[in-house]
């Protein structure tokens, strides 16, 4: 039996790695790269590496084996129908007769366009009957924290969110969750609803960043249309651009603030506040 985590090599996929690495032994965790280089680092540390890329389904062919515990992270090539990409996965790991299937989905309250890959995707594990567990995660801290050198610059927060809030946590948090599913018991053919325990909005973001750079941060509210055009701006393709605006118009709806306690009870401990996500962002 193997833990299998495909998408490895991602920010997500590494920190769930790092997680098992501090519960099981390295020869049980199987990381899925597209490259060996990018998984050399996993590969020196005993951690078993396969070589598949959800483009094509015949590398995924001897990824998987009975009795396996498989997480499915989600694709991030908007552009390359993920619902298929998910579907390789999906049917090797069937096929290979694995016992769990993990899939990092999207809160169930999201309408954004963003979400229809997750239902999609989730639509087919339940039709497929695997023994699967849904983790919906929620917003990252990092979605925001990474781009504070713009913030900085600019001394503004530029969000289409209007007063709307946001239950983030860290990657790590999250990474915790799926950590806790695969080396847990009871948690087939669960669905998770995961988000921070505290939701924040973008005016109390910006007075957070403004307090701990010791700079004027103002938050800045725009249209979702003037916000597609800013990330367009930047270089982002239309449809990308187009796609993460409309996760601001969701924001404003509220349907990115989770309030189950899922996240919290899963791994054991209190989420990552905002605050100590852009503490280390700036040191970084």
């Amino acid at each position: 039996m193997s833990i299998v985590v495909t998408g490895a090599t991602g920010h997500l996929g590494r920190l769930v790695i790092e997680g098992l690495l501090e519960k099981v032994p390295a020869d049980q965790i199987t990381a899925v790269a597209r490259s060996e280089e990018k998984a050399a680092d996993f590969a020196a540390r005993g951690v078993k590496v396969a070589i598949a890329d959800y483009n094509a389904p015949e590398t995924f062919d001897s990824v998987f084996s009975a009795g396996d515990k498989v997480l499915l992270i989600s694709g991030n090539e908007f552009d390359k129908g993920r619902v298929g990409q998910h579907k390789v996965v999906l049917e090797a790991a069937k096929a290979a007769g694995v016992a769990l299937l993990a899939y990092t989905s999207a809160p169930g309250s999201l309408s954004a366009a963003l979400a229809d890959d997750h239902r999609g995707t989730e639509a087919a594990i339940l039709e497929s009957g695997v023994t699967y567990t849904l983790l919906r995660n929620g917003w990252y801290n990092e979605n925001y924290t990474e781009s504070l050198g713009q913030v900085l610059e600019h001394g503004a927060v530029v969000q289409a969110a209007g007063d709307g809030k946001v239950s983030s946590a860290s990657r790590a948090d999250y990474a915790a969750a799926a950590v806790a599913v695969l080396t847990g018991e009871g948690h087939e053919n669960k669905t998770y609803e995961l988000g921070g325990d505290t939701a924040w909005g973008f005016a109390e973001y910006a007075a957070e960043v403004a307090k701990q750079s010791g700079k004027e941060i103002a938050y800045s509210p725009v249209s979702v249309e003037v916000f597609t055009g800013i990330l367009t701006g930047v270089g982002l393709p239309e449809p990308l651009a187009a796609t993460i605006a409309g996760v601001d118009a969701s924001i404003e709806k509220g349907e990115l603030v989770v309030t189950s306690g899922d996240l919290s009870r899963l791994t054991g401990r209190p989420t990552t506040p905002i605050a100590d996500s852009v503490a280390t962002a700036l040191k970084g």
